[in-house]
């Protein structure tokens, strides 16, 4: 009895048409490598510095300490608001060093995600043991 063929299909990915998943899988695994050499206990911004650097090296294209403005009642506030990561302009990256998440960090994403029409959000905690304890994925229902 003949074998049946085995399909592989390879997709390489240019920017704009990577696939939510795997874009996610690519900024985790940048984020658990700086976690990996620095370990938890630094500042944030330490987190950061390395965290671009990394996706810099994986190809990333992203936008880092994004401004963004909120509109009410039809006018532009300069709220000071800034998004630590916006990767592919797909995915909301906020940074945390804190002993434990907490949900007004899950609120901040989530508010970010309303302000940007963006639809997913990854919210890291560098203090953590391990870094996928303090990792959160957030998706905003349409």
């Amino acid at each position: 009895m003949p074998r049946p063929k085995l399909l592989v299909t390879i997709k390489h990915f240019t920017r704009g048409d990577m696939g939510e998943n795997e874009l996610t899988h690519k900024i985790i695994g940048a984020a658990i490598e700086v976690h990996r050499e620095l370990g938890p206990g630094l500042l944030e911004s330490a987190y950061e510095e390395c965290l671009a650097h990394e996706f810099t090296l994986r190809g990333l294209a992203y936008e880092r300490q994004k401004p963004l403005p909120v509109i009410y009642k039809g006018i532009q506030v300069e709220c000071g608001f800034r998004l630590d990561f916006l990767v592919e302009n797909l995915v909301i990256v906020e940074l945390k060093a804190v002993e434990d998440l907490s949900p007004v960090h899950q609120a901040q994403v989530m508010t970010y995600l309303k302000l940007t029409n963006c639809r997913l959000g990854l919210l890291i905690n560098f203090n953590a043991y391990k870094l996928l304890q303090g990792l959160k994925r957030i998706v905003l229902d349409s």
